[in-house]
């Protein structure tokens, strides 16, 4: 009927959602950091450099899952499957650093019963951190069967995905991190 394949249409719907939910989240977070200028007093003891690697690697985690897409468009089942795990990596890389950049901060006293800034600096960053979590699992289960040449199709799907949750970082890593 819509000439879009079952999987795909249904990954570009729960990224609606997901739109939806991160959406609502950012418009709040601006709202009240335009309404708290003393929010930039907090925001100075994010780490911007652990930020800022975190953004190189899921951006270059991104150009794998592209590049995993070409290996399975050409029926290479194989190279697909060592790329997604390349971008699988990146997201496991990034939830490292962000464990030792949480760890820093909370035995620092910055925890998210500190204040309102914080409070939404621990549920913008762990609700992203919770959809990498998701996206790697997803990552390795396509893995697994695009190195077996089967659903190659999938290979596309959660490069979509993965790549939401790189748009989202964008968004949560000037907005946390940058704007003091």
């Amino acid at each position: 009927m819509t000439g879009i394949p079952t999987g795909r249409l249904a990954v570009w719907w729960v990224l609606a959602s997901e739109i939806v939910i991160f959406g609502g989240l950012l418009g709040a977070y601006i709202m009240h950091r335009i309404g708290h200028p003393e929010w930039e007093g907090q925001a100075i003891h994010t780490n911007v450099w652990a930020g800022g690697f975190n953004t190189f690697v899921l951006l270059s985690s991104s150009l794998s899952a592209v590049l995993a897409h070409q290996a399975a468009e050409r029926g290479d089942g194989k190279s697909a499957a060592r790329l997604l795990l390349l971008t699988a990596a990146g997201g496991a890389t990034f939830l490292i650093v962000k464990a030792f950049e949480w760890t820093a901060e909370i035995t620092s006293g910055f925890t998210i019963g500190s204040n309102l800034f914080w409070s939404f600096y621990y549920t913008a960053a762990g609700l992203h951190a919770l959809h990498v979590l998701a996206g790697m699992v997803i990552l390795l289960f396509v893995a697994a069967t695009a190195a077996k040449n089967i659903e190659l199709h999938r290979v596309e799907n959660i490069g979509i995905y993965w790549h939401f949750v790189d748009i989202v970082w964008i968004f949560l890593f000037p907005l946390l991190y940058i704007a003091k």
